[in-house]
């Protein structure tokens, strides 16, 4: 029996025999070619580009169909890639150039391409690699007529293992046939996680050797909630996992049960949950499973994969669209978080030796008004057709605070001499982030109308850990008794001045901390859709007394691990 560990990527467990999904070597020759053969080359690669498009469609509309339009958007990235000016014309030159077959020059001009991304520091942008990766190798195929090896012809349940497994491979696959993914690299944020919680199948990433210690047929257990996987267990580690694997199947159907009633605690305590949303596409599958809200619009996503930067037009009408479709629920809408990792070159953002800490979110915006002014307007204008919230990101101080809203005052201004409808008494927050906003919450509380806690920097900054370094990612710990302390201040601070404190972190969406933050006063939690059900019958399934013992406890404890365990303690008795 081995036992790996991994990161949990998907909750849940499953047992099944191993299918290793070997990495596709493919042959590319060098050739070299005559002057009067390259527009035979040229058609050659644009035909490769149009049937790889096709294959992709094909498969966007099959899983739009079998999973929902949000997870069949993974592939809009691979569509971009297709239509990626630079990169077709630097191919185009360097055949040109060089006089080598296409097939060889894409790819060296991919290889490079993979290299850039690679040294971007923001782990969900250098993990869009599989993207590139992924669209680059079906291009390949079709420029050299091979054929590519599918998930789609398994003809058992098994639990796929491999060093890392492209979008499109995911995608290709029965869920009725795979039961867990495991890989050797990843994490939170990678495609295999995204769509392993879509399918609703355990995974564990980033093992490091999975695929080196693992055979196929070797009976796997696949524990996705705690990051662990078993080879080979004994009996009596197989027999234990088999009960544990039932009693969460059961959970789960009651989590189900539940997704579409308030989160109310045992004795009244109510805590709005929303979503977090990126597009608003994504609206259909929040509302399925039961958010009333969305508790975070990242909206520098609207600013990416284009050349130039949106219209106060096209925010308008992107930010409409989603409170027609929320009303009558809330919806916050974080301002513009660009600079740092999210480098768009319509900005002319300079390189920065240390980008998360330089000149990025409200930073950014408060440099460039112009920028900040046209979103602030189109989030103005939107205000008037449901309920719409705004949040300022990064605020490290009131200084900040009170630059932010003199500027909003002038949009208002400029609305208001137009006779431009929109909400008067639209409320306004900061996301605390920073620790110096963190320990001055007590300040900001007076002069911001709301809180919303970002405990993915706030835990990174505070702790001093890269959480996308391998060598330190195991220091980025949610339960270290400073960030504990810190949440604490923050909701004391905002409740002592009678507003009200969400959060919008990923501590939000993990079970583990449900019971903590619940005792610790948090308002609003706000988390990816599919979390939504378990989150809620966490919540009902307690009273508010319970929970504060719960912290009272906890807090008293030296270590992160001493408070993960104790908490997983609690909810293993809640739920089940």
């Amino acid at each position: 029996m081995i036992t790996l560990k991994g990161i949990a990527a998907a909750p849940g467990i499953n047992i099944a025999p191993a299918y290793k999904f070997g990495k596709e070597d493919l042959e590319i020759p060098k050739e070299q070619i005559r002057q009067e053969e390259i527009p035979v080359q040229i058609q050659l690669f644009e035909e490769a580009l149009i049937s790889t498009r096709r294959e992709i469609i094909e498969l966007q509309k099959r899983i739009s169909t079998e999973m929902g339009q949000e997870e069949a958007q993974i592939f809009d990235a691979h569509l971009l890639v297709l239509e990626d000016r630079m990169l077709i014309e630097e191919v185009i030159s360097r055949l040109k150039k060089d006089q080598i077959n296409v097939a060889f020059i894409f790819s060296e001009v991919l290889k490079k391409y993979i290299e850039v991304f690679a040294k971007i520091e923001d782990e969900y942008l250098r993990e869009r690699i599989a993207d590139l990766n992924d669209v680059g190798k079906r291009i390949l195929r079709n420029l050299l007529g091979k054929e590519h090896k599918s998930l789609k012809d398994l003809k058992e349940r098994v639990v796929v293992v491999a060093h890392d497994l492209a979008p499109s491979d995911t995608a290709a696959m029965h869920k009725q046939m795979v039961c867990a993914f495991v890989a050797d690299i990843g994490g939170k944020t990678s495609h295999t996680a995204i769509m392993a919680k879509s399918l609703e199948i355990p995974a564990v990433v980033g093992t490091g050797e999975a695929t080196v210690k693992i055979k196929t047929g070797d009976i796997l257990i696949v524990d996705g909630t705690m990051g662990m996987v078993i080879v080979n267990p004994d009996e009596e580690t197989l027999r234990n996992y088999q009960e544990e694997e039932r009693k969460l199947k059961g959970v789960a159907e009651r989590f189900l049960q539940v997704k579409d009633l308030p989160a109310v605690t045992l004795d009244g305590k109510e805590v709005e949950i929303s979503a977090n949303i990126e597009l608003p596409d994504e609206i259909p599958s929040i509302k399925i499973h039961g958010a009333h809200g969305i508790g975070l619009y990242r909206t520098e996503f609207f600013y990416m994969n284009r050349k130039d930067a949106p219209t106060e037009e096209e925010q308008f009408q992107a930010y409409k669209t989603v409170a027609e479709e929320l009303s009558p629920y809330p919806v916050i809408i974080r301002t513009l978080d660009l600079g740092g990792d999210k480098f768009l070159s319509q900005f002319e953002m300079p390189k920065e030796i240390q980008p998360f800490l330089g000149w990025r979110a409200i930073r950014f915006c408060l440099a460039r008004p112009d920028v900040f002014k046209m979103q602030l307007r189109a989030i103005l204008r939107a205000s008037s057709f449901g309920k719409l919230k705004l949040m300022y990101p990064m605020i490290s101080g009131v200084e900040e605070l009170r630059q932010a809203n003199a500027i909003l005052e002038e949009c208002k201004n400029e609305l208001r001499q137009t006779r431009v409808p929109f909400d008067e008494n639209i409320k306004v927050g900061v996301m605390i982030e920073v620790p110096s906003a963190a320990m001055t919450a007590d300040l900001l509380a007076r002069e911001a109308d709301f809180f919303s806690i970002g405990t993915n920097d706030l835990i990174q900054y505070a702790l001093a850990v890269d959480r996308t370094n391998e060598k330190v990612a195991y220091l980025y710990e949610p339960a270290h008794p400073a960030v504990l302390r810190m949440i604490k201040n923050i909701v004391d601070s905002a409740h002592a001045n009678k507003i009200w404190v969400g959060m919008c972190g990923e501590m939000a969406s993990d079970e583990i901390f449900t019971l903590i933050l619940l005792g610790l006063g948090i308002d609003e939690m706000s988390m990816p859709s599919l979390a939504i059900p378990q989150i809620k019958y966490i919540i009902r399934s307690v009273t508010m007394a319970e929970a504060r013992t719960i912290v009272e406890e906890a807090m008293s404890l030296s270590t992160a691990k001493a408070v993960e365990h104790f908490l997983q303690e609690k909810l293993k008795a809640i739920l089940k």
